[in-house]
């Protein structure tokens, strides 16, 4: 019998040495690169997270204001890809186009064959900026809307918003929006993560890995939660119900709350705190209160009866929705933001690489167990 310690979907267990995040659950706290999430999230910008994650430090003005300039620039698609984005059923889910696009960029990409650090490094500069082209593109295609061509002025968080509503975001919305970036961007060996650094592994390329990431977080059990956590909301409020009475009767049909409890955090995730606040101060602005405030209501439930706290997805719901985001991109976002840390643990990977092989415990019938001709089977 072998001593292997065992984790039940690799819980507890260390896969590889990383130098990209870190993550104390008991102590609730998330840094990149050793930097904490709060101060990155109250003093950073996207392109700057992206910029530490990639290469383990701050920029000086004149690295940043070049990095930023290099991401605008690879704000482009070939037309080739925009006519397929156009082929596709507009009864696609935004992330089955996301992971089977991502999948095609590799034909268009000059570096497609080329695995150096410096090619991965150029394609992970492409796929930031294509990732987000192509979630607000092929929004506005199955709206039958016009294309929005990207505005290189604006920060990667604007220009988002810009080609997804055809006008230029205010300086809350795009800030908002920069900070929720920001929060999503990485966060250890996570699902997505994981499976982007297995097949990284391989020697495959990075537009595989970070398909393979897509396809993990396309999950319900790793993206989607948000998207659960405003269909609530929506519920709640069609209903004209009281949102805690409404949640009672759900745990008593033994139903789920989504946006609740973390693998990882024993206490509350470092990420809704900044959500929670975006969250109270956007829906207030914006007129549209009632979001926050079911939302609160059911926290501070759930958090006194069931002693679970909010997670990343929670708040991020009214957020995204006040911001005039609809439901089904909120994963598409998440992975619009979360490009920045799968191309940092695809590069950290093939820097040092070594083929991802685990082992399973056997837990099958007893060997030997003797083959028996068919005549004899039962």
């Amino acid at each position: 019998m072998s001593t292997a310690v065992i984790g039940k979907g690799l819980e507890g267990i260390v896969a590889a040495n990383s130098g990209i995040c870190f993550i104390d659950g008991e102590a609730g706290v998330l840094s990149y690169r050793g930097i904490d999430i709060h101060e990155l999230a109250e003093r950073s910008t996207f392109e700057e997270t992206t910029f530490l994650l990639w290469n383990g430090y701050l920029p000086n003005q004149a690295t940043l204001t070049e990095f930023s300039a290099q991401l605008a620039a690879a704000r482009e698609l070939d037309q080739r890809v925009i006519d397929m984005l156009r082929s596709f059923p507009t009864s696609a889910t935004p992330m089955e186009v996301l992971r089977t696009t991502v999948s095609a960029l590799s034909f268009y990409d000059a570096d497609e064959k080329d695995n150096t650090h410096d090619a991965n490094v150029r394609k992970a500069f492409h796929l930031t900026s294509q990732i987000a082209m192509i979630v607000a593109i092929y929004d506005r295609i199955r709206k039958g809307k016009q294309i929005i061509p990207p505005d290189r002025k604006l920060t990667h968080a604007g220009n988002f918003l810009w080609m997804l509503n055809g006008e230029k975001p205010s300086e809350t919305a795009t800030r908002t929006l920069d900070i929720a970036l920001i929060l999503h961007a990485d966060h250890e060996l996570n699902a997505s993560t994981f499976a982007a650094r297995v097949i990284a592994a391989t020697l495959s390329d990075i537009h595989s890995a970070i398909t393979g990431a897509i396809g993990a977080l396309k999950g319900p059990l790793h993206g989607g939660a948000n998207e659960a956590v405003m269909r609530l909301l929506l519920a709640i409020d069609k209903a004209g119900a009281d949102p805690v009475e409404y949640v009672k009767g759900m745990l008593a049909a033994r139903q789920k709350i989504s946006g609740f409890g973390h693998r990882v955090y024993k206490t509350e995730d470092p990420r809704a705190t900044h959500l929670r606040r975006m969250s109270e101060k956007l829906c207030k602005d914006a007129g549209q209160p009632k979001w926050f405030e079911m939302s609160r209501a059911i926290e501070l439930y759930i958090n006194k009866e069931k002693k679970l706290n909010a997670n990343v997805d929670f708040y991020s719901a009214s957020t995204y929705t006040t911001l005039g985001i609809d439901i089904d991109l909120f994963t598409p976002i998440f992975a619009v933001s979360r490009i920045a840390g799968w191309a940092a643990h695809v590069i950290e990977q093939l820097d040092d690489n070594r083929l991802i092989r685990p082992r399973a415990e056997y837990i099958g019938p007893a060997y030997p167990t003797p083959w028996v001709p068919v005549a004899q089977r039962p």
